[in-house]
């Protein structure tokens, strides 16, 4: 069985998969890409994204890309799943995740979800490359 994952596994992971490069937001969050498309960031607190009690914009955020629509809501519909989604991301293949909750995935889950934001952002041949490499046909 896998270990509860850990924000250390998000930078892991990111940083595991080909093609990869750094750049930093205003306030030096790390925003992960390939082939200069994001695919994972860790956003500054932002007014969409507050505790419903105190009101406080979430300190720990990270966006993460998905596949498509379906996937989103796969990911977001469920209320006791550590993702959600704000009004902002309307229409845009992503969700967002507490840092302070990625312990309520375990780790492979959450591996699979970072290769997929990579696998949805990477060319077409870097995807099918990598594929190839590490997926069972």
């Amino acid at each position: 069985m896998s270990r509860r994952a850990r924000i250390e596994d998000v930078h892991e992971t990111c940083l595991a998969m080909p093609h990869v490069t750094i750049e930093y937001g205003s306030r030096e969050n790390p925003v992960y890409q390939v082939g200069r498309k994001s695919f994972v960031f860790f956003r500054t607190p932002r007014p969409d994204a507050v505790d419903p009690v105190t009101g406080e914009r979430y300190p720990d955020v990270v966006l993460i890309w998905v596949p498509s629509e379906s996937d989103k809501l796969a990911l977001v519909q469920d209320p006791d799943s550590p993702f959600f989604t704000t009004s902002h991301f309307d229409g845009h293949p992503s969700v967002l995740v507490r840092g302070s909750r990625i312990g309520e995935l375990d780790r492979t889950e959450l591996v699979e979800i970072v290769q997929d934001a990579w696998l949805s952002r990477a060319s077409a041949t870097r995807a099918k490359r990598w594929l190839a490499e590490h997926r069972p046909q």
